[in-house]
C-alpha cells in the first residue's frame, strides 16, 4: 500500500465514519436495543467485514431489514436480550456456512420483483414505526398496532417533538448537493437540531445516557431453549437478509470500482462480524449502500478505509459519549423516515404501468407480507411465485409433436404407414413439461407399433422428466408398443446410471435419428426374410 493510498483511505473511513454515526445511533434506537448497541454493530461489523470480507472498499453496519428483523426478535422474546443475541450469534454462524458451501453465486438469482417489493416493504415499516416517535409519543414494535392505534396517538402529540422531527426531515430532504456533498444531511440535522432543542429548552424523550468505554461481554449461547424454534426462524431470516443485503452492495461496489468482489468471503467477513456482534450486546448488519458509495466517492480503494471507520466510531464513543445523550429521539425518527423513503424501490414503482401483470403482482405480493405478515415468509413466497410463473413460461415454449414418416423427411417409401410415429420434443423436458409428453403417449391408438421419442433437441432433462419416460416406456410396452428412444450422448449416460428397473437398458437409444431408421429398416427385413422361410 503506497503512502497516496493509505492517506486517501484513511480521509475516506473518517468520512464513511461521520456519515454512518447518525445512522447506527437511530438504527440502536429503533431496534430497541439502545443507541450504544447501533455503535458497537457499526464498529465491531464494519471492522471485522472489512478485515475477512471479500469486497475491498465495503463498509458494513447495521441496515435498515437488518434492523427490523432485530427489533422484531426483541418484540417476540419479551425483551429477553440473551435469546436476541442468541439469533444474532446463529445468523453470523449460518452466513459462514453459507460463505462456506459457496452459496453466495446463488444469491444474484433471486428475481427482481421478490427484491424490490421486499426492499419497498422495509422502507413502509420504518416509516410506519417511525410515526409515533415523530410525534412524540411511546413507539410499538407492530406496524399493524402502530397504524389501529393511529388515532390515538394523533391526539397524544408533542408539538415539541413534531416541531424537532419535522425540522430534521426537512434538512434531510431539501440540503443542497453541494453542501451534503461534504457533510452529511444526516450529521448537519443531528447537530443543529439537537442544539436547537437544547436552545429551546424542549422537555421531549432523549436517547438517555450512552455508558462510555468499551461493553460488557455476553454470552449468546445461555438462552431460554424453549424459544429455539423462534431464535432458528429468526436467524434464518437474518442471515438471508444480510447475505442479500451485503451482495448487492457488494455489486453496486463492483459497478463503480470496476472491480469484481468475492461473494464466498464477503459473506464469510459478514458472517464473522455478526457473531462477535452477539458477544458485545450489538446489533447485527450488512453491507450499507450509501456509505460504500460515499467511501468510495472519497477516494476508498482497499480494506484499510473500513477499518478506519470503525476505529473512528470506537474513537468518538470513547470520547463523545456523553454528547450524545441529550439527541432527541425525534430527531431520529426524521433521520430514519428519510432513510425509509430512500429504501422504497423507485425504480420498480416507476415502472409500475409497464412491467407485466406476473411481476406486478410477485411485487406487491411481496411487499404486502414484509409489512404486515413475515419477513422471510415474504421473500419464500415472493420466490414460489417467480418459480412457478418462470417454469409456466418455459413450458410454454417446449414443443411436443407427433409426426408420421414420409419421404420429405429423408426416410425410405417403406416406412411411410401409420404403424410407425415420431414424438418430438423441442425445448426443456422437467417436472414443468414431463406429464405433456405422459398426456400425449396416452392418445397413441393401438394400431401403432413403434414409437420414437426424439429428445435430441432437449436442453434439459431432470429426474422427473426421466422418471415420466420411465413410466411412458412401461404404459407403450404394455399396448405391445415398441419404443425407440433418441437422446443426446450425456443424456444416455444419465438415464442409464439410474436406470434401477432396466427399462432403458432393455429399449434401444440412438443419438442419431439416421441410426433409429436404419434399425427398424433391418428389423423389418428380418421378419420378411423369416416370414418366407
Amino acid at each position: 500500500m503506497t503512502i497516496n493510498t493509505l492517506k486517501n483511505d484513511t480521509l475516506a473511513g473518517i468520512t464513511a465514519a461521520v456519515v454512518a454515526l447518525p445512522l447506527a445511533l437511530a438504527f440502536g434506537v429503533a431496534s430497541g436495543a439502545g443507541a450504544i448497541a447501533g455503535l458497537y454493530g457499526a464498529i465491531i461489523l464494519g471492522f471485522f467485514a472489512s478485515l475477512f470480507g471479500g469486497t475491498k472498499t465495503q463498509i458494513s453496519g447495521p441496515t435498515g431489514p437488518m434492523t427490523v428483523v432485530t427489533a422484531t426478535a426483541i418484540v417476540s422474546f419479551g425483551n429477553d436480550f440473551q435469546s436476541v443475541f442468541a439469533v444474532i450469534f446463529l445468523s453470523g454462524l449460518i452466513q459462514i456456512s453459507f460463505g462456506i458451501i459457496k452459496i453466495g453465486k446463488w444469491i444474484k438469482y433471486i428475481p427482481y420483483p421478490v427484491i424490490s417489493g421486499f426492499m419497498t416493504g422495509i422502507g413502509i415499516i420504518i416509516i410506519v414505526l417511525q410515526i409515533n416517535p415523530f410525534i412524540g409519543v411511546d413507539a410499538f414494535g407492530s406496524v399493524i398496532q402502530t397504524l389501529i392505534e393511529l388515532p390515538n396517538s394523533i391526539k397524544q402529540t408533542s408539538s415539541n417533538s413534531l416541531i424537532i422531527a419535522s425540522i430534521t426531515l426537512f434538512i434531510m430532504l431539501f440540503t443542497p448537493k453541494m453542501i451534503s456533498r461534504y457533510i452529511p444531511s444526516a450529521l448537519i440535522a443531528l447537530v443543529l437540531v439537537t442544539y436547537f432543542s437544547i436552545f429551546m429548552n424542549y422537555n421531549i424523550p432523549t436517547i438517555g445516557e450512552i455508558p462510555m468505554g468499551l461493553p460488557e461481554i455476553v454470552f449468546p449461547i445461555y438462552f431460554d431453549i424453549l424459544h429455539l424454534s423462534t431464535i432458528i426462524t429468526l436467524a434464518i431470516t437474518l442471515a438471508l437478509l444480510g447475505s442479500i443485503d451485503s451482495l448487492l452492495t457488494s455489486l453496486v461496489a463492483d459497478s463503480m470500482t470496476k472491480t469484481k468482489h468475492n461473494p464466498n468471503k464477503e459473506l464469510i467477513g459478514q458472517g464473522i462480524g455478526n457473531t462477535i456482534c452477539s458477544f458485545f450486546g450489538a446489533i447485527p448488519g450488512a453491507g450499507a449502500t450509501m456509505r460504500t458509495v460515499i467511501n468510495i466517492k472519497s477516494g476508498g480503494t482497499t480494506q484499510f478505509s473500513g477499518i478506519v471507520h470503525s476505529l473512528t466510531l470506537l474513537l468518538i464513543v470513547l470520547i463523545l459519549a456523553p454528547y450524545a445523550s441529550n439527541i432527541p429521539l425525534a430527531v431520529l425518527s426524521g433521520i430514519l423516515i428519510k432513510v425509509g423513503l430512500d429504501i422504497l424501490d423507485y425504480k420498480f414503482l416507476r415502472l409500475l404501468t409497464k412491467v407485466s401483470r406476473q411481476d406486478l403482482l410477485i411485487m406487491i405480493t411481496v411487499t404486502l407480507l414484509t409489512v404486515f405478515v413475515d419477513l422471510i415468509m415474504a421473500v419464500g413466497v415472493g420466490i414460489t411465485f417467480a418459480s412457478i410463473i418462470a417454469v409456466y413460461k418455459v413450458s410454454k415454449n417446449t414443443k411436443i409433436q407427433t409426426i408420421y414418416p414420409k419421404t420429405n423427411n429423408g426416410f425410405d417409401i417403406d416406412m411411410e404407414d401409420k404403424s410407425i410415429k415420431i414424438i418430438k420434443i423441442k425445448g426443456s423436458l422437467f417436472f414443468g413439461t414431463a406429464s405433456i409428453l405422459d398426456k400425449r403417449t396416452d392418445k397413441v391408438k393401438e394400431r401403432t407399433k413403434i414409437i420414437i421419442l426424439d429428445c435430441l433437441d432437449i436442453h434439459v432433462l431432470d429426474l422427473s422428466a426421466i422418471f415420466t419416460l420411465e413410466e411412458v416406456v412401461k404404459k407403450l410396452s404394455e399396448k405391445n408398443i415398441k419404443t425407440i428412444l433418441l437422446l443426446k450422448v450425456r443424456d444416455k449416460k444419465k438415464v442409464l446410471k439410474i436406470d434401477q428397473n432396466n427399462t432403458f437398458k432393455n429399449i434401444e437409444i440412438f443419438s442419431k435419428i439416421d441410426n433409429a431408421v436404419n434399425t427398424i429398416q433391418e428389423n423389418r427385413h428380418k421378419t420378411s426374410i423369416n416370414r418366407r422361410i
